[in-house]
């Protein structure tokens, strides 16, 4: 196991002393003694255990805090395992993951983080077991990917450790103004800002676009005015690639990038941004208050904005009571049943929420179930400025022409405000 990042690596003859992300430190030894999660002491006066203490990140105000707290486990686990064990690379240990299992029930979370009874498959010397209970048993396609997320970031990481993404961070392109881009479409068109979705498929429908060229797709919407793009990263369920976000920013495109990607891990933030993301996903669904809460600090340390989706009233007024906040998507689309509503927009924008979204200045993106200029007048009329579309674009012969007839006109530069 490796320790926890607390000391610098040993300097190397020839080697410049790096100047950026100094807080990113390789630890000193392959072995050191474990560290308690929480930060505050779990133990009460007098011999007994107190109730279980916030998270690092609840406080992580400098960088050194927040990169602490990036290396954790999620907030959420902490609380439900007390006195979690860390290593170096963020992973949680043996003896904390049955504990940390389930976040379920945290800020009205539905959402297992990964099986609470351990994988469904097992192996006895050649022979494979498959022994399933409603504890490893996805309840819906959400929880499913989480659930294959959460194994495949800890291999991501444990491949590469936090520190060792220093290079890439320090090479990588300047984080551009995802929120100042959207805010300045807006001003432009009068019409909600254009997240264009760079995705060649989904759980859902299948392989949206055969001939599928990320570049080329990418620069036609940023011809045909969209304000940002949104690509997909997930491999397994949507065929994406952090090669096409990589392609895409080396390309030349000037759009501000979202990454488009299940976020489980702080450490995902660093990999996002090292591969030229300018802004990240977050999903309330998925994510706890104190998740969501760290993660933003890490995402102003990287300069990167964060997209943080709802999909309910609950999520929405969570999502508002956190400070931050500058983007919030509503996804149309039901997670349990995947059906599309877009009065769900509405709904969750009357009243007293859209005047708190008002007074706090946050942009709200619509998000699934937007094909037609009606669609987009509805949903800008409900209160949105922005909107991300991806299957209404993607599917069409040619997707940055496409754009002009989502809109009912030209929102290209060429054309005069």
């Amino acid at each position: 196991m490796e320790a926890l990042a607390v000391g610098s690596a040993p300097p190397r003859p020839g080697l410049a002393a790096p100047t950026r992300y100094p807080h990113l430190r390789a630890p000193r030894t392959l072995v050191a003694a474990r560290r308690p999660l929480a930060a505050a002491p779990m133990e009460a006066a007098g011999g007994g255990r107190s109730s279980p203490a916030p998270a690092r990140c609840a406080s992580a105000e400098t960088e050194s805090e927040v990169d602490e707290a990036a290396t954790s486990s999620p907030a959420a686990e902490a609380e439900a395992a007390g006195a979690t064990e860390q290593g170096g690379n963020g992973s949680p240990v043996a003896d904390a993951a049955a504990a940390g299992a389930s976040i379920e029930g945290v800020d009205g979370i539905r959402i297992r983080r990964r099986p609470v009874t351990g994988p469904a498959v097992h192996y006895v010397g050649p022979f494979q077991f498959r022994l399933e209970n409603e504890g490893n048993t996805p309840r819906n396609i959400l929880e499913k990917i989480v659930w294959d997320k959460d194994v495949e970031v800890s291999q991501m990481k444990e491949r590469r450790p936090l520190y060792m993404l220093k290079g890439a961070l320090e090479a990588a392109p300047p984080a551009r103004d995802f929120v100042g881009a959207l805010k300045a479409s807006y001003d432009r068109t009068g019409l909600p800002a254009l997240i264009a979705e760079v995705k060649k498929a989904s759980p859902s429908r299948g392989v949206l676009r055969e001939d599928f060229d990320p570049v080329q797709i990418a620069q036609a919407y940023e011809k045909n005015g969209a304000a940002c793009l949104s690509v997909l990263t997930d491999e397994k369920y949507f065929q994406g690639s952090f090669n096409y976000l990589e392609a895409i920013r080396n390309a030349g495109v000037q759009c501000p990038l979202l990454c488009k990607e299940f976020i489980v891990d702080a450490w995902q933030l660093y990999y996002a941004r090292s591969k030229g993301a300018d802004a990240v996903l977050l999903i309330a669904a998925v994510l706890p208050d104190r998740d969501i809460n760290y993660m933003l600090k890490i995402c102003k340390i990287l300069g990167m904005a964060a997209l943080v989706e709802v999909h309910d009233e609950r999520e929405m007024d969570r999502v508002l009571g956190i400070d931050g906040v500058q983007l919030i998507g509503i996804n149309n689309r039901n997670l349990e049943t995947f059906e599309v509503d877009i009065s769900n927009t509405k709904k969750l924008l009357e009243g007293e929420r859209g005047q708190l979204i008002a007074q706090k200045d946050v942009i709200v993106v619509g998000e699934s179930g937007l094909f037609t200029p009606d669609h987009i007048s509805f949903v800008q009329n409900a209160g949105v400025k922005a909107v991300l579309v991806g299957e209404s674009l993607i599917k069409q012969e040619d997707p940055g022409k496409a754009i002009a007839g989502l809109f009912g006109k030209d929102i290209s530069h060429a054309v005069a405000s």
